[in-house]
């Protein structure tokens, strides 16, 4: 636990928690016991300085669902630069057809998750590697919810009961290994373009749920070598964050640990023409969740 200038060593409550715990305790562990532990966290001071330590990712999640063209903007903005590469349509056409198309689906649609791998996971202050095989490196902030209640088929208004906390995801792609060339019928590649080695940059800090305030309000904003390129709110999402969380667990169990990313908004490098490159600095806050500094370098 931390107040951003000190740290305070858990490893007592996780391993209360888990029988299994007591010799390697985690911050998973905590979240399963998660109603016991939470009154106990307000009771704990002191600690040693933060200074000088390595933040490491604060959890190795279970499973991650990863949210999918989930920010109207962001997935208008997107069509626009893919038909601008292939110059196929007038730029306020697409515009006008996927903006229609994207009130549409949040009417009447249902949100579009994937899986994500737990090894894509890094540190939120830890560099990152551009793999050889992507020309197209990109940044997509993200508020991530982390489950602390198991929640299987719970519907959308008791959904966020089942929220422990929030924290910082970068859920960095591989943009040119999204769409399959080999054989366009098969669609999406989410595998390749999204799960490399440090592709999720994680945290710095889980923020209980009860202290982050308006999960549908927050501020999400990515600074590339101090130039803003992300800066919108959550208000600009199709599905909220307890739609997600019920369409999630319509299909699988959520478990303490798991993470549902809950999309990025508009101001992404596909969209404006700027991909990652060697030596890149990113620097990422959303709302009350701390800030995380990833630099990219080349392979």
């Amino acid at each position: 636990m931390t107040d951003a200038e000190t740290v305070v060593d858990l490893s007592d409550l996780a391993a209360a928690a888990s029988p299994v715990a007591a010799l390697a305790p985690t911050t998973r562990d905590l979240l399963t016991a998660w109603d016991t532990v939470l009154p106990e966290l307000d009771t704990r001071t002191g600690g040693e300085p933060l200074a000088g330590l390595r933040v490491h990712a604060p959890l190795e999640p279970g499973q991650i669902l990863q949210s999918g063209a989930n920010y109207r903007t962001h997935v208008i903005d997107l069509a626009a630069a893919h038909h601008a590469e292939r110059g196929t349509r007038p730029d306020d056409e697409i515009r006008a057809e996927v903006a229609e198309l994207m009130d549409r689906r949040a009417a009447e649609g249902t949100p579009y998750l994937f899986i994500g791998l737990p090894s894509a996971v890094t540190g939120p202050f830890d560099d990152v590697t551009i793999p050889a095989w992507t020309q197209k490196f990109d940044w997509e902030l993200e508020l991530a919810a982390v489950i602390g209640r198991e929640a299987f088929r719970v519907d959308r208004e008791h959904a966020l009961d089942h929220v422990a906390a929030y924290t910082i995801a970068n859920d960095l792609t591989a943009r040119d290994q999204v769409f399959r060339r080999d054989m366009p019928e098969i669609g999406t590649d989410w595998f390749r373009g999204k799960n490399g080695p440090g592709f999720t940059p994680l945290g710095p800090w889980l923020v209980a749920a009860r202290d982050v305030g308006d999960v549908g309000d927050l501020r999400i904003r990515l600074e590339l070598n101090g130039e803003v390129m992300q800066d919108e709110t959550t208000k600009d999402m199709l599905f909220d964050v307890a739609a997600l969380i019920a369409a999630a667990s319509e299909i699988t169990p959520l478990r303490p640990g798991d993470l549902v990313l809950t999309g990025s908004p508009a101001g992404n490098g596909m969209a404006l023409g700027r991909l990652l490159r060697d030596g890149d600095v990113m620097t990422g806050t959303v709302g009350p969740l701390g800030t995380q500094r990833t630099r990219v370098v080349a392979e």
